[in-house]
């Protein structure tokens, strides 16, 4: 790896039949260049992304598409850590957005080598109590892990979490055999940070409190009917703000449902004058 600068945001796309991840990625990207113009912004993708300037840094996979034969694209997260041209790396996932500034959780995470966001919220800030997707945690008494933002900085503590990542993914049917619930578990990223916290140790990789952290769009998190929010919650985009529900969104936001980056680029997808990157 070729460290290319002190730190930045990383942002794993990988498209696939059904998700267009990559513009998934472009529409986070942009809202993270309207709060942080000088951020810099890594993506980790198989696509050709040449044209788009609201990257900085555009890689592909160190160690080749490993899930090149597989609908599993996930595999690949683990070359993250491989990838990330930072010292210090912030890895947002592709369908998210950024409303407000969160350069401060490279400080204040910067206490340990590696963090992985533990738990969730609703859309009103409030943590979730839905223990609805989470079964498999429960009955197997892992962490909460999300692997939607994580931190890390360039260490072999670090190495050694991805590396471990990296193992469950290779080892992942005869794992899941030993876990309740764990028989055709379709492979799940969270579920694999969960397991390589609780083999390393929860208490090395994790902060207590809730940074870092992020607002869930899931249904049963947000005590929705249906599955996809925007039908049910009337929700504000326009520059500075995002309001789901009349709240203003303080955190990163997983809106989860896939389509709604359309929607964000149309509001995000012009680069304001000044903000072109070379």
């Amino acid at each position: 790896m070729q460290i290319e600068h002190q730190q930045g945001y990383l942002v794993l796309a990988q498209n696939n039949d059904n998700t267009d991840y990559v513009s998934c990625a472009r529409a986070l990207a942009h809202s993270i260049r309207r709060i942080e113009p000088d951020a810099k912004i890594c993506l980790l993708t198989d696509v050709d992304t040449a044209q788009d300037r609201v990257f900085d840094i555009v890689k592909t996979f160190p160690m080749g598409d490993r899930a090149q034969h597989s609908q599993w694209k996930l595999y690949n997260d683990w070359q993250c850590f491989y990838a990330s041209p930072f010292r210090q790396t912030i890895k947002i996932e592709a369908d998210m957005i950024v409303p407000r500034n969160i350069s401060h959780w490279f400080d204040i995470c910067a206490v340990r080598d590696l963090v992985v966001t533990v738990g969730s919220r609703d859309y009103q800030n409030r943590p979730s109590t839905s223990r609805y997707y989470r079964k498999i945690f429960d009955a197997n008494m892992l962490p909460d892990a999300y692997n939607a933002i994580t931190y890390w900085r360039l260490s072999p503590a670090a190495k050694m979490f991805f590396d471990t990542v990296k193992e469950i993914f290779d080892n992942w049917q005869p794992i899941m055999q030993l876990l309740k619930y764990g028989q055709d578990q379709p492979m799940n990223t969270d579920l694999a940070y969960a397991l390589a916290l609780r083999l390393l140790g929860e208490e090395q990789y994790t902060l207590p409190g809730s940074v870092p952290g992020l607002i869930h769009m899931k249904a049963r998190i947000n005590r929705l009917q249906g599955e996809d929010w925007t039908k049910e919650l009337v929700w504000e985009v326009e520059p500075g703000h995002f309001r789901i529900g009349t709240v203003e969104q303080m955190w990163p936001v997983h809106y989860h449902i896939k389509h709604f980056s359309q929607t964000l680029l149309e509001h995000y997808g012009r680069i304001p004058q000044g903000m072109e990157r070379d």
